[in-house]
């Protein structure tokens, strides 16, 4: 049985909000992770915002989640060009509402011994992977507090937990991008505007080609973390999942010595 509350439908017997009708943007949603989240929450009834700068990969992902049922548009969107993230929320807010789930997920890895990388590279990955977050992370929340609320998700990594030999720009990124969380969850306390990261292991995803998109065995598929955010944006709108790592049993991560 479903009841309204507070202008949310709330489903009585888990006490879960439903997504149906809320408005999500999913910025690198053209492919791997992104597209996993971008289709689940679509199939949960979320309005999905489809940010990437694959313009044709977009359109054909809108009509795929047209045919499933589903409401989706494409922004085509470089999220770390402040001009393209303003339009892509002035798009969102045109063509189907104010925001009320923004998912960072957006990023590229980096594999260069710290005495090897260039600053036009950590540059690269710092604006891809962290000041994205920060800008499109700036326009919801001046949207949601306007609105009454909302809720932040943004993808982190196991490398914000244990990092990987050569990836020093990538690791910095995902650990502040941590704290960018922690803070951002600080400052939407008092406008019921919440923010977390997850840190997914081993997934199937682009981030790295020909080695993240041929993982065999020990993986997440993006379905799996695109429920689990469904899960998350579903919750009562006073609680928050402030952080949570997701990752294959087999994994080696506990217990290293």
């Amino acid at each position: 049985m479903v009841k309204a509350l507070g202008g949310a439908a709330i489903t009585e017997e888990t006490g879960m909000e439903s997504i149906r009708g809320k408005v999500a943007i999913v910025t690198g949603a053209s492919s791997g992770i992104g597209l996993g989240i971008a289709r689940e929450l679509a199939r949960d009834g979320a309005v999905t915002v489809l940010a990437a700068r694959s313009a044709d990969k977009l359109v054909a992902i809108v009509e795929e989640i047209g045919r499933e049922g589903g409401t989706a548009f494409a922004v085509p969107t470089d999220v770390t060009i402040e001009a393209d993230v303003l339009n892509l929320f002035r798009e969102t807010e045109r063509r189907a509402g104010p925001v009320d789930i923004l998912v960072n997920n957006a990023g590229i890895a980096d594999a260069t011994p710290t005495d090897a990388l260039e600053l036009e590279r950590w540059r690269e990955v710092l604006d891809t992977n962290l000041t994205s977050a920060f800008l499109c992370s700036r326009e919801a929340i001046r949207v949601m507090k306007r609105n009454g609320g909302g809720r932040i998700i943004n993808i982190g990594s196991l490398s914000a937990k244990s990092p990987r030999p050569h990836s020093v720009a990538y690791t910095a990124s995902k650990f502040a991008l941590e704290g960018l969380t922690r803070s951002m969850a600080l400052d939407g306390r008092e406008h019921n505007i919440t923010a977390c990261a997850v840190h997914p292991g081993a997934t199937v995803s682009s981030l790295v080609p020909g080695v993240t998109d041929r993982l065999e065995t020990d993986r997440i598929e993006p379905a799996d973390l695109g429920r689990l955010v469904v899960l998350m944006a579903s919750l009562p709108s006073d609680i928050a999942v402030l952080d949570t790592t997701i990752l294959p049993v087999r994994v080696p991560f506990l217990g290293r010595g």
